[in-house]
């Protein structure tokens, strides 16, 4: 490799993105083609960066397998920011193997990365911790250390150990600092704010207040009896019910632990999950069918006692009940959560990540946009949403992947 390669790659490694480039705009060699395209990449142009480093993976020669190696990492990256989420993991772990038999532990790493977080991404969070416990930090450079560190960070953060979160958040800052590259240090100060923004909205007794990251933490370990309305469960210590997917049932449920220790009329519960204005004989007759159902599914937790006028929930072991809800009740809040990372979403890389069907993330997707929540740019298969992010959003507890007790 020449003086004026090296001198870019020095240049790009040290975060100056402008004096790589010029060192090797006018040159169309393979080495120069990987340099231009992640350069193109950490500019933001994406379509760019991808056609120059497909060009110099077949430029390189098949002796130089670990520069195809290092341009199929490159391009994985770039696929991960562009939420391109299936991007084919096997490629990603073959050159990662790849730069590990030639001895190049720092890209290696950094391919490891990568697949930890597209995993952290879809709310995979075991295979992620599984994966990332495989790589000791310790060697690498500053800029590899810090984005260890924000990994699990993101994974603790996600799991709800806030404790752990700040600890991986404070080496991250500290190597950030070390390599001096302020991209990496801003990313660094966006993660922490998570920690002090506000996640939830505590309601019990008729009351509301709003909830950090940690109280959240603290309110899933304590005897509590939790109507959790970010994920649709309901927690107690030790037990989980999830009730994502019978939303009448969690209505049902969500109704009754508000008014708790009081109980709830047949009629607004009837008005909550059946959305009727007027209760009549056929409503009555599904509310008690309905009723015996959420019986069914939350007798291990709690009981569901009739009274002369209406329900009433009856705690066992627990000292009280509470409901957890988002600073502001959003429809399609799961979708809103992905992509108030400020990130450009495809559809189908929403699909992936939330666990639904393509059709009904582009029903949410459009609703959205009507609203004005959601804007798309591009056509075709090139077809992107985003949408600035929402203040005070609870984006972590809406994100996919298990919480404690999960």
């Amino acid at each position: 490799m020449d003086s004026l390669i090296n001198a870019a790659a020095r240049a790009l490694a040290a975060g100056d993105l402008l004096g790589a480039l010029k060192r090797v705009a006018l040159r169309d060699d393979a080495p120069a083609l990987a340099l231009r395209g992640i350069v193109m990449a950490q500019l933001g142009d994406f379509v760019r960066a991808k056609a120059l480093l497909k060009s110099a993976a077949r430029a390189f020669g098949p002796r130089e397998a670990m520069a195809r190696a290092r341009c199929i990492v490159a391009e994985a990256e770039i696929a991960l920011v562009s939420r391109d989420l299936s991007w084919p993991a096997r490629s990603l772990d073959a050159a990662r193997a790849t730069l590990e038999a030639h001895g190049d532990a720092v890209n290696a790493a950094h391919a490891r990365n990568l697949e930890v977080r597209r995993l952290l991404l879809i709310g995979r969070l075991d295979e992620a911790e599984s994966m990332l416990a495989a790589l000791d930090p310790t060697p690498l450079p500053p800029a590899s250390r810090a984005a260890h560190a924000l990994v699990v960070a993101g994974i603790a953060i996600r799991r709800l150990d806030t404790k752990a979160a700040r600890a991986a958040l404070v080496r991250a800052g500290q190597a950030a600092l070390q390599a001096d590259i302020p991209v990496l240090m801003a990313e660094v100060e966006s993660a922490s704010l998570v920690l002090s923004t506000t996640a939830a909205r505590l309601i019990a007794g008729g009351e509301e207040r709003s909830l950090l990251l940690a109280d959240v933490e603290a309110l899933l370990a304590s005897d509590t009896l939790v109507v959790d309305a970010c994920r649709h469960v309901v927690r107690a210590p030790g037990s989980t019910v999830s009730l994502a997917r019978r939303p009448v049932l969690f209505a049902l449920v969500r109704t009754l632990a508000e008014a708790w220790p009081a109980d709830v009329p047949r009629s607004t519960l009837i008005a909550r999950a059946f959305r009727g204005k007027y209760a009549d004989e056929s409503h009555r007759a599904r509310l008690r069918v309905e009723i015996g159902r959420l019986r069914a599914e939350v007798g291990m937790l709690a009981d569901i006692g009739a009274t002369k006028r209406g329900f009433a929930l009856e705690l066992r072991q627990q000292s009280r009940v509470v409901v957890l809800a988002p600073p502001f009740e959003e429809q399609h809040a799961g979708v809103l959560a992905l992509l108030a990372d400020g990130e450009a979403w495809s559809s189908s890389a929403l699909a992936i990540a939330l666990d639904a069907s393509p059709r009904t993330v582009q029903r949410a997707l459009d609703q959205l946009a009507t609203a004005g929540k959601a804007q798309s740019f591009g056509r075709g298969r090139s077809l992107r949403w985003m949408t600035p992010p929402v203040p005070g959003f609870p984006t972590i507890l809406l994100l996919p992947g298990p919480l404690p007790s999960e």
